[in-house]
């Protein structure tokens, strides 16, 4: 029996799907302590977009902690926070024109987003906040009532209560726009919907699927949101810092939301860290109104402020991302049509995207082929029906070609090629 059957809780679950011990990282590499390599298409779950342990990342944080820096300073200002607030300012909000407070929250996702759900009910004085079908925030209470998998919200013990669910865009089919919906029940005072605080939405549905909402849909909602009063809350956990192709997911659809939850790779490090965007005009808090003792993570500041520098100072980073976006497209849906034979489709956008099966075994069998070759990889999805490509956006083309060829055997294996089946 290993130290992990022996002690850890029951509630773990990556190490179910991948179960060997690993010891190093570097770029897209995942190192076992007996030598084996393998190709991340996981990236801490979205959080290590710049791969592990990027050098400039690596060495600013190494020459903090060797000059005696703040480790941890509560929300005190430090020489770090400094740091990455310039940066933040210098290399996202100011050349987008976005003006905005950053409220320090506890290190965690699910914490910037209680906080936004706070911060909105607040200011506004009311309760009740729209959310959408297969939405995922996170697992604390006030995120897990705006999360819809049941797997998750079975855990809760307690009613979940204070939203209201809507379709997410496509739910109901492609001809139909959703906001439509949301704009009649909103505009009748006979539709049981209570008048809302805030609507909450990811703009890719990571854990929901990879679920893309249109630029269209998106400036309805706005419009809906501006219409009847409502905060627009974007939850850009992990669709954020550059995975869609853009910093913020939102941005090719120019919508201006409220308030932006951002975490998971803002640190560029894996270190826990994550900030609220409020506009200004919405920092209603009194002072330790929401707080937590390690919202002044010091090691993050420094790490998050050497990433913006080194990735968004300019479009050189970006440019290679929507290099290796197009590849992924490419070879996905290759890769759906050679083998599918109509079972298999695409779904996702930018570095988030993925092959949807018909159902969860399907996928966990590919996961499973594709481990075994070589290749880290998740699924996602209301029955774990898509497998998810969540490679580092620093990952190079040799490493990026090698996982998706390594994807592509493993679905190889259990699907015959169509083009193959056709000829015949």
């Amino acid at each position: 029996m290993s130290i992990f059957e022996k002690l850890e809780s029951g509630v773990q679950s990556y190490a179910r799907s991948f179960p060997v011990e690993f010891d190093k990282a570097e770029g897209a590499r995942l190192i076992t302590r007996n030598g084996d390599s393998y190709i991340d298409f996981l990236a801490g779950a979205g959080s290590l977009n710049y791969g592990h342990n990027h050098p400039a990342l690596k060495d600013a944080l190494i020459d903090y902690i060797q000059s005696g820096g703040i480790t941890h300073g509560l929300d005190m200002h430090t020489r770090a926070k400094a740091e990455f607030l310039r940066a933040l300012d210098e290399t996202i909000l100011s050349p987008r024109d976005m003006t905005y407070k950053v409220q320090f929250t506890g290190p965690t996702g699910t914490n910037a987003v209680e906080a936004a759900l706070k911060l909105a009910r607040k200011v506004t004085g009311r309760q009740n906040v729209i959310c959408f079908t297969n939405g995922f925030h996170g697992v604390t209470q006030g995120a897990l009532a705006a999360t819809g998998n049941t797997h998750h919200r079975g855990a809760a013990g307690v009613t979940l209560s204070g939203v209201t669910r809507m379709p997410y865009d496509g739910y109901l089919g492609d001809g139909l726009n959703t906001t439509e919906y949301l704009d009649r029940v909103l505009g009748d005072n006979s539709s049981g919907v209570d008048h809302p605080a805030a609507v909450l939405v990811e703009v890719i549905q990571g854990e929901g699927g990879l679920n893309a909402a249109s630029m269209d849909w998106l400036q309805s909602l706005e419009q809906v949101c501006r219409k009847h009063d409502i905060l627009l809350i974007v939850d850009d956990i992990q669709a954020g810092c550059g995975r869609s192709g853009t910093f913020f997911s939102f941005e090719p659809a120019g919508i201006s939301p409220d308030i932006i939850c951002l975490s998971k790779s803002l640190s560029g490090m894996g270190l826990p860290f994550a900030i609220l965007l409020a506009k200004p005009e919405y920092d209603g808090w009194k002072p330790g109104e929401h707080n937590g003792t390690f919202r002044g993570n010091n090691h993050a500041f420094i790490t998050a402020a050497a990433a913006l520098r080194e990735f968004w100072s300019d479009d050189t980073f970006i440019k290679e991302v929507r290099a290796k976006i197009a590849l992924v497209t490419q070879r996905l849906g290759d890769i759906a049509v050679d083998y599918g034979n109509g079972r298999i489709s695409t779904r996702g956008r930018g570095m988030m995207q993925g092959l949807v099966f018909e159902n969860g075994d399907m996928a966990a069998k590919v996961c499973r082929l594709a481990f075994e070759n070589g290749l880290v990889i998740e699924t996602s999805g209301p029955d774990d029906e898509v497998v998810k490509c969540l490679c580092p956006l620093t990952i190079s083309r040799e490493d990026l070609t090698a996982g998706l060829d390594t994807l592509e055997a493993a679905v190889a294996t259990i699907f015959p090629k169509t083009t193959i089946l056709a000829a015949e």
